[in-house]
């Protein structure tokens, strides 16, 4: 995610070692700035994922989403929108974390203009591929009428919304799109502490039957 939009509150949950990836420099400059004791990567997350997925405890991922929104599909831009084959690495992702990941994994994307070729979890504006069950009710009720819209002073909205300046961006990514594509960070706090009480809990049985 840019600039870290779910990783927010992960601190509040636990002390633990984050590692991003992202292909923007001028994005991971920032998400850098903003988590100074991440490990941060400047490479193709898909690749990276590919070559390194096994090294992990938990993975999220958050493949570009444009080629799947409703919003190219939509009566207005069906006809100004380039020609574009859906970007299928977003399954390739999930299959792969679903078959050769022995982690706790969740793919984030938008709802696609399209039946999902894999049934996923939807929760607010986004879908969840994921090995665990992500919780109900998710998103804040503050968000609603301002994330996805794009009404005249959205940016100054988003940015108190989400508590980070986007307006710091410098890069060739839409400010206001970035903004909105962000998974709500209350949202991403529950749902990888719903994911690390798993994954200690599976820790604690391990213990026991070493402990007999």
């Amino acid at each position: 995610m840019p600039v870290g939009g779910n990783r927010y509150k992960w601190d509040e949950v636990a002390n633990i070692e984050v590692t991003a990836v992202e292909l923007d420099p001028e994005a991971g400059r920032l998400y850098q700035e903003r988590f100074p004791n991440d490990k941060v990567i400047i490479a193709d997350a898909h690749d990276y994922l590919l070559n390194n997925f096994k090294e992990f405890d938990f993975i999220w991922s958050s493949p570009p989403c444009p080629s799947h929104s409703r919003v190219r599909m939509s009566q207005k831009n069906r006809e100004t929108f380039e020609n574009q084959y859906p970007d299928l690495k977003l399954y390739e992702e999930i299959l792969l974390l679903q078959y050769q990941f022995n982690g706790k994994y969740v793919v984030e994307n938008v709802i696609p203009y399209y039946e999902p070729l894999i049934p996923a979890q939807k929760r607010g504006r986004h879908l969840y591929w994921s090995n665990f069950i992500i919780p109900n009710n998710i998103d804040r009720e503050d968000g609603k009428g301002i994330v996805g819209s794009a009404k005249k002073g959205e940016i100054d909205l988003l940015c108190k919304f989400h508590d980070y300046d986007f307006r710091k961006y410098k890069g060739e990514q839409r400010v206001d799109k970035m903004a909105r594509n962000l998974v709500d960070y209350e949202a991403g706090k529950i749902i990888f502490k719903t994911a690390l009480g798993i994954i200690e809990k599976k820790n604690e049985k391990q213990m026991d039957l070493f402990n007999l």
